[in-house]
């Protein structure tokens, strides 16, 4: 296997994990301190990421004072903005706004890192971005809420932490190792803040249920991090963010197969849309766009 196909089969895998995450996440945010919540996870996954670093023990590429700023942006404030914000608006809106991503972290690509992106590339991504807005429609934020901005603002620091984390992979830096700068220091940078909130002494009374709650969504985001990082080492940015598109065809293809729930018309044009967009992008290969190329 090539690691072209090693890694669109891994962010395959990723979008598999995405389809269902924010839906839960929704629901265990308004039953514990959404801060608290993420850094709990994110402190136990730095360390499972910890422990694969060290057996690894691939070499170290990237100044340490560069690298921990993947994990304060993405580890850290975007998700400290993103599940306040999906506190303050509906599920639904927030992965809408949270699956602009691709066009975000493309356009970072293209500058910063020099991926070429075809036409063609251009207008799968334009084609599954339609198709996933048809069947978003109903919750697309045309009246803007707090939380819709917060999610926003999660969705540009995440395309920024990822265009740094697939620039330092370029220079020969473990993704084992930015998986757990990403989780760990994140995670301190969000319990300082559960800190300074006064809301430290919540850790100490959450219940057995709450401890499920976490220990759950921990099992889900080392899924999605594992997968994401490890594939994103192999392709490039723009074509791997894109293929996260097809997460809520699978989401439904989930709920129709085990939920038993029927799908629209609406829905089964636009999972069209984005199927139709998906294929084109997964064939496209990951290349470096040539000096003064464009496109």
């Amino acid at each position: 296997m090539n690691n072209e196909t090693k890694g669109t089969l891994l962010i395959l895998l990723t979008a598999l994990e995405s389809g269902v995450a924010i839906v839960f996440n929704k629901f265990f945010v308004q039953r514990i301190n959404p801060t608290l919540f993420t850094a709990l996870r994110a402190f136990f996954i730095g360390l499972i990421f910890y422990v694969i670093t060290f057996f690894t023990k691939q070499k170290t590429k990237t100044p340490f004072k560069k690298i921990i700023w993947i994990g304060l942006i993405g580890g850290g404030l975007a998700f400290l903005l993103f599940f306040n914000g999906l506190k303050l608006t509906t599920s639904g809106r927030a992965a809408v706004i949270h699956k602009t991503l691709p066009i975000w972290a493309s356009l970072m690509a293209f500058f910063f890192l020099k991926e070429k992106i075809t036409r063609k590339q251009i207008f799968a991504l334009l084609l599954a971005m339609l198709g996933f807005f048809i069947i978003e429609f109903e919750n697309i934020p045309f009246s803007i809420k707090i939380g819709d901005f917060l999610a926003l603002t999660a969705t540009l620091l995440w395309a920024l932490e990822n265009t740094l984390s697939k620039k330092f992979m370029n220079q020969g830096e473990s993704n084992w190792r930015i998986t757990f700068v990403r989780m760990f220091f994140g995670s301190l940078f969000l319990f300082a803040v559960v800190w300074i909130q006064g809301n430290f002494h919540l850790i100490f009374e959450l219940s057995l249920a709450h401890w499920g709650y976490i220990a759950f969504s921990t099992a889900m985001l080392t899924w999605y991090v594992f997968t994401w990082y490890w594939g994103l080492r192999y392709i490039n940015l723009s074509k791997a963010s894109s293929i996260l598109l097809i997460s809520p065809v699978i989401a439904m293809s989930l709920a129709r197969f085990f939920l038993g729930e029927i799908l629209s018309v609406i829905q089964i044009c636009g999972s069209s849309l984005i199927i139709m967009g998906a294929f084109i992008i997964i064939n496209e290969k990951s290349e470096r766009r040539k000096k003064n190329e464009l496109a």
